[in-house]
C-alpha cells in the first residue's frame, strides 16, 4: 500500500496539472512516429551496423535523449543516469578522500571499472584516482551535459566488441551535432537553506562547408557544500568544559562538497576529398573543498605538550580544535582526431588517433605537520595523480550479400592500439615529513592526508595490442545471428587475451523477438594498480623508530621478499575474467505500448581486492634494505592489489513504456526495474562473513523508477518516482564492523516546463518533492553523522530549481 500510496501522490501531481493547463495551448496531435520513437532511433553501440534500432538490438540497450539529461538538477553525468537508468548506481561517500569528487558509480552493481566509457564511439580515459579496491574508471562529471545529443547504455558485456573493461556493459555518449546558438542558467537551493547551485551553459553550432559542422559548448557550475549534520558528543563535552572557547556547530559537515567546475566540448567534422575529417574534444577545469574528522584538542595526540618543543601549544593555533579542509583541483582534457570514407569496394573504414589525460592535485588547509611544532604550516601541498592514454583505431565494415542470407550481412574488422602511463608527484615537504616531535609521539605528515614523499613517486606505463571481427548475419527474415571476437595482447602482464561473443535474434512476429548473448570478456589490470604504493610514515613512540605502512606494488621487491613465506604467496596481477549470458524477449505495439523483459547472468573471476595486511618482521627488513628499497629499514605492515576472489550476478531488466495522444498533448509513460543480486563464489571472502556481507550487500537489489511525461504546445509537465530497495551499511570500525540494514526508500520528482516563447523556455522543479530522508545511521552518531555516508541515494532532502534555457 505504500507503495501505491507514493506512485499515486505523483499521479495526481501530473493530473492536476495537466486539468489547469489545456486552456493555454493548442490542441496537438502526436505523429505516429514518434509513438515508438526511441525503439525506432538508429544505435551505433553495440553493433557495427549503420542501421540497426534499439528494437533490433540482440542486447538491452537504453537510449537516453538530450531532454531528459537536462531534466534533472545535477551537473554530474553520474547522478542524472542514476535518476534514469535503475541498474546504474552512485554514491555520496563524504569524508572519503578523494571519492568525494571523483565518485565511483556501477553498473549492474560491478566493480566501477567494469564499465566501457566511449564517446562518439571512441575510449575514454580513466580518471587518476584508484578507489575502492583499486577501481579506476573514468569520470563522467566531466562531460558537460549540456553538450551531449544522446547517451546509448549498452547492458551486456561486451569485452569481444571494444576490449578491455567492457564486462557489466558500455556507456557510450554521443556528442550534440547542432547548428544554432542557445544557452541556459539554472539555480538550485536544498529546502534545508543550503547546497546553492548555480549553473550556466551555452552552445553554439555552425555548418562547416557542405556537409560539415562544428558545436562547441561551455558548462559553468559553482555548488554550495551541504551539511546533514549534528553536533558530535565529545564537541558538546568539551565546549561545557571550555565555556570561553567558541566552537562551531557542528564542528564537522557531512554533507556535499563545495565544488566550481568549467566543462568545454568541441564536436565538428569537415568534408574531404578524401573523406569526412572529424575532430572532437572535452575540457575540464575543476576545485572542491570537503570537511574531514574534527581533531579534539582534549583526545588529540597532536594537541599533546612535549619538552621538545616547550614553548609550543597547538591550542594557541587551535583553541577549538580544527577540521581538515581537503581540497581537489582537476584538469581533465580528451582530443580525437580521425577521418573516416568508404572504399571503391564499399568497404566503410575510419582512422583516428585519441588523447587524454586526468591530472588531480590534493591540498590540505586548517591542518597541522604535529612533528614539525611551530615550524609547520597549517596548509600542504599534497602532490599530483596523473593518468595518460592514447588510443590509434583502424576500424572497417563491408556488407557482403548472399544468396544463402536473407539481407546484407556486416562484416566489420579492424586493430586498435593503446598506451596507458600513471604517474604520481611528490607533495611538499612539510606534507610527508617526521620531524623532532615524532619522538614524543606527536603524529607526522600533514593531518588528515600525509602527502605523497618521492619513495611513492614515480612513472609507469604499459601498452597493448588488438584485432577484432564483429559480423552480424541475417539468416531468415525472422533470424539474425552475430560473432565477435577479439585478440588483445597487453606489455606488462600475462599472456594475450581471446575473447568472444555469440548474439541472436529471433522475431516471433514484427512486433515481437527473442534476443540472447553468451559472450566472455576481461579488465586488464593498469599501470595504476601495478606499480603506484601509497604508504604512510610516523614513528614507533617506544622504539623512537620511523615506521612505514601502506599499500605496495605486487610486482616489486617487497611483494617478492613477503613471498618468501610458506604460508603467503604475493602474486603479479591478471586480468578479471568474465562470462556474460544474457536472454530476453521485446515487445511494442502500434497503440504506444513497448516492454522488455532480459535476464542475465555475470561470473567474474581473479576480482581485484585489497589484500590482508602483513607484519614485517626484523629480517624482512634487513632484505628491504638489501635491496634497496626505499625506507624499507622502517617498513612494519604491508599490503597489496590481489586477485583475491570470484563473484556471480544475477539480475533480471524489465522496462515498460506507453506513448499516447491524450486531450489536447502527448502522454509518455516509462517505467524500469532492475533486480542484481552478487555473490561470493570462493576466495579469502568466503570464508570473512563479515567482508562477505560488506561486498554482497552494500547496494540495493532491486531499483526501479516510474516516470509520468504531458507535453502539449506550450506547457509539459513531469513526475518521476524512484525506488531503492532495502541494503546493508558497515561501521569501518578497526575493532570489527557493526551492521544495520535500511529500508527501501521512494523518492518523488516533478517538474514543469513553460515555453515563454520560441526563444525563451521556462523550467521549474522539485526533486525529492516530499523531502523524504532515509532513517538515520547509527553508527557513526559519536561523528556527528545523521545518514550513511554510503548511501546510494542523496541525503539532503528536497532541491528545488528553476532554469531558463534561451535561443539566439
Amino acid at each position: 500500500m505504500f507503495i501505491l500510496s507514493k506512485i499515486s501522490r505523483s499521479i495526481c501531481l501530473v493530473c492536476s496539472v495537466s486539468a489547469i493547463i489545456p486552456s493555454l495551448t493548442q490542441a496537438q496531435q502526436a505523429p505516429d512516429a514518434a509513438i515508438n520513437k526511441n525503439l525506432e532511433s538508429i544505435i551505433v553501440t553495440g553493433t557495427r551496423s549503420s542501421e540497426k534500432t534499439v528494437f533490433d538490438s540482440s542486447a538491452p540497450i537504453d537510449l537516453i535523449a538530450a531532454d531528459e539529461l537536462m531534466g534533472t538538477v545535477s551537473e554530474d553525468l553520474s547522478d542524472t543516469l542514476a535518476q534514469l537508468v535503475p541498474s546504474y548506481k552512485v554514491q555520496r561517500l563524504p569524508m572519503a578522500d578523494g571519492q568525494v569528487f571523483v565518485r565511483p558509480a556501477t553498473l549492474r552493481g560491478l566493480s566501477a571499472d567494469h564499465t566501457l566509457v566511449l564517446i562518439n564511439g571512441k575510449r575514454r580515459h580513466r580518471s587518476a584516482l584508484l578507489g575502492g579496491n583499486g577501481a579506476q574508471a573514468p569520470d563522467l562529471s566531466q562531460i558537460p551535459g549540456s553538450a551531449i545529443k544522446r547517451i546509448e547504455v549498452l547492458r551486456d558485456g561486451a569485452s569481444a566488441q571494444y576490449g578491455s573493461d567492457a564486462i557489466a556493459g558500455v556507456i557510450n555518449i554521443i556528442l550534440d551535432d547542432s547548428q544554432g546558438l542557445e544557452g541556459f542558467i539554472q539555480y538550485s537551493e536544498y529546502a534545508e537553506g543550503d547546497g546553492e547551485n548555480i549553473r550556466a551553459g551555452i552552445k553554439g553550432g555552425f555548418k562547416l562547408g557542405n556537409d560539415g559542422f562544428a558545436t562547441i559548448s561551455f558548462e559553468y557550475a559553482d555548488a554550495q557544500k551541504t551539511s546533514r549534520s549534528r553536533q558530535r558528543p565529545d564537541a558538546i563535552q568539551f565546549a561545557a568544559n571550555h565555556p570561553e572557547v567558541m566552537l562551531p556547530n557542528p564542528v564537522q559537515n557531512w554533507g556535499q562538497p563545495e565544488t566550481e567546475t568549467l566543462r568545454f566540448a568541441l564536436n565538428s567534422g569537415l568534408d574531404t576529398q578524401i573523406g569526412m575529417a572529424y575532430i572532437f574534444a572535452t575540457f575540464g577545469q575543476g576545485e572542491g573543498l570537503t570537511d574531514f574528522n574534527w581533531r579534539n584538542p582534549d583526545s588529540t595526540s597532536a594537541f599533546n605538550l612535549t619538552d621538545v618543543f616547550p614553548d609550543f601549544d597547538l591550542r594557541e593555533t587551535y583553541p577549538a580544535g580544527f577540521s581538515p579542509q581537503f581540497g581537489h583541483e582537476d584538469t581533465d582534457h580528451a582530443f580525437n582526431l580521425g577521418i573516416k570514407g568508404t572504399f571503391s569496394n564499399d568497404i566503410d573504414w575510419d582512422i583516428s588517433v585519441g588523447s587524454g589525460q586526468n591530472h588531480i592535485e590534493y591540498n590540505m588547509s586548517n591542518s597541522i605537520n604535529a612533528s614539525l611544532g611551530p615550524a609547520s604550516p597549517t596548509d600542504f601541498y599534497i602532490g599530483e595523480l596523473n593518468q595518460t592514454e592514447t588510443n590509434v583505431n583502424a576500424d572497417f565494415n563491408y556488407l557482403w550479400a548472399s544468396s544463402m542470407l536473407s539481407d546484407l550481412a556486416n562484416i566489420a574488422f579492424g586493430a586498435e592500439y593503446r598506451k596507458e602511463t600513471y604517474e604520481i608527484k611528490p607533495g611538499d615537504l612539510a606534507s610527508y615529513e617526521i620531524g623532532a616531535g615524532a619522538v614524543v609521539g606527536l603524529p607526522s605528515g600533514s593531518n588528515g592526508f600525509p602527502g605523497f614523499s618521492p619513495n611513492q613517486s614515480g612513472e609507469s606505463s604499459q601498452n597493448s595490442q588488438s584485432v577484432y571481427v564483429d559480423i552480424d548475419l541475417p539468416i531468415s527474415e525472422l533470424l539474425t545471428i552475430g560473432f565477435a571476437t577479439r585478440y588483445e595482447k597487453y606489455s606488462e602482464y600475462g599472456n594475450g587475451k581471446l575473447t568472444g561473443k555469440l548474439s541472436a535474434r529471433y522475431e516471433i512476429n514484427s512486433d515481437f523477438a527473442l534476443r540472447g548473448t553468451i559472450s566472455t570478456g576481461f579488465k586488464a589490470p593498469t599501470p595504476g594498480q601495478l606499480f603506484s604504493e601509497r604508504t604512510s610514515q610516523g614513528l614507533d613512540t617506544n622504539t623512537l623508530n620511523i615506521f612505514t605502512t601502506g599499500r605496495f606494488s605486487p610486482e616489486g621487491d617487497v611483494a617478492a621478499v613477503l613471498s618468501q613465506r610458506e604460508d603467503v604467496t604475493i602474486n603479479p596481477l591478471e586480468a578479471e575474467e568474465s562470462k556474460n549470458l544474457s536472454a530476453g524477449i521485446v515487445y511494442r505495439h502500434d497503440s504506444g505500448f513497448h516492454s522488455s523483459l532480459d535476464f542475465y547472468r555475470v561470473d567474474v573471476d581473479n576480482r581485484l581486492a585489497t589484500s590482508s595486511t602483513y607484519t614485517v618482521s626484523d629480517e624482512e627488513r634487513i632484505q628491504f634494505a638489501s635491496l634497496g628499497v626505499p625506507g624499507g629499514e622502517s617498513i612494519t605492515r604491508v599490503n597489496f592489489y590481489q586477485n583475491d576472489f570470484d563473484t556471480r550476478t544475477t539480475g533480471i531488466d524489465v522496462v515498460i513504456g506507453y506513448i499516447t495522444n491524450l486531450n489536447q498533448g502527448v502522454l509518455s509513460v516509462t517505467s524500469a526495474l532492475n533486480h542484481n543480486k552478487t555473490e561470493v563464489l570462493n576466495g579469502s571472502l568466503v570464508g570473512n562473513d563479515t567482508t562477505r556481507n560488506r561486498f554482497e550487500n552494500i547496494l540495493p537489489q532491486n531499483t526501479a523508477n516510474l516516470s509520468l511525461n504531458y507535453q502539449m504546445d506550450v506547457v509539459s509537465v513531469m513526475a518521476r518516482v524512484r525506488y531503492y530497495g532495502s541494503w546493508t551499511d558497515y561501521s569501518g570500525n578497526s575493532d570489527g564492523d557493526v551492521f544495520q540494514d535500511f529500508e527501501g526508500e521512494f523518492f518523488t520528482d516533478i517538474s514543469a516546463t513553460y515555453n515563454v516563447s520560441e526563444k525563451l523556455t521556462l523550467n521549474f522543479g522539485a526533486e525529492n518533492i516530499f523531502d523524504s530522508y532515509p532513517q538515520e545511521a547509527v553508527y557513526q552518531a559519536n561523528r556527528g553523522l545523521i545518514y550513511s555516508r554510503n548511501a546510494p541515494y542523496d541525503t539532503d532532502g528536497r532541491n528545488l530549481y528553476i532554469r531558463a534555457t534561451f535561443q539566439l
